[in-house]
């Protein structure tokens, strides 16, 4: 209470002053009326600060400022040779498959068995089969063998016959 009735009173008397200043030829100021207009400047503004460059905190949490991050200029490469791919089409396909099951698949289904690498995805392994054997592969069935091979079924499409690219490939 007792600031809110001196920060009424500070205000009241800049209040006067401005007045005074406004009406009157510039009049010599009171000691007493530049330390009320410098006090109510500082209650006007809203950071108070106790002495030059500290700042009262009103929370008890400190929040680290942000800073600037400048982007990096190395001033060398770290890496001498880029990495290069773990899976690429050679290594995706390991081999087919020609056993009598994958044989029946050949002439039933339109369907070749392969061999996988276990990383390699059902997008890699389309792509690996049009790559290799340029036929284009409708879908690919996966499973993954107690051995640790991952079974790829691929099934061509109409354009393309499954005997013809076994026996292209040498299954047959």
């Amino acid at each position: 209470f007792r600031i809110l009735k001196s920060r009424h009173f500070i205000l009241e008397t800049l209040k006067e002053i401005d007045i005074m200043a406004e009406g009157a030829a510039p009049a010599a100021t009171t000691p007493a009326a530049t330390k009320a207009k410098k006090v109510g400047k500082k209650l006007h503004s809203g950071v108070q600060k106790i002495r030059a460059g500290k700042k009262i905190r009103t929370s008890v949490k400190f929040h680290r400022p942000r800073t600037l991050k400048l982007a990096r200029k190395p001033k060398y490469v770290r890496k001498s040779v880029p990495a290069k791919p773990a899976l690429d089409s050679f290594s995706v396909i390991k081999y087919p498959l020609t056993t009598e099951s994958a044989m029946k698949k050949i002439e039933d289904n339109n369907t070749i068995v392969f061999l996988c690498d276990v990383r390699a995805s059902k997008p890699k392994i389309k792509e690996a089969v049009k790559k290799l054997y340029n036929v284009q592969a409708l879908k690919v069935n996966t499973l993954v063998r107690p051995d640790g091979f991952k079974k790829a079924y691929v099934r061509l499409t109409q354009d393309h016959d499954a005997l013809d690219v076994a026996s292209k490939i040498g299954i047959i």
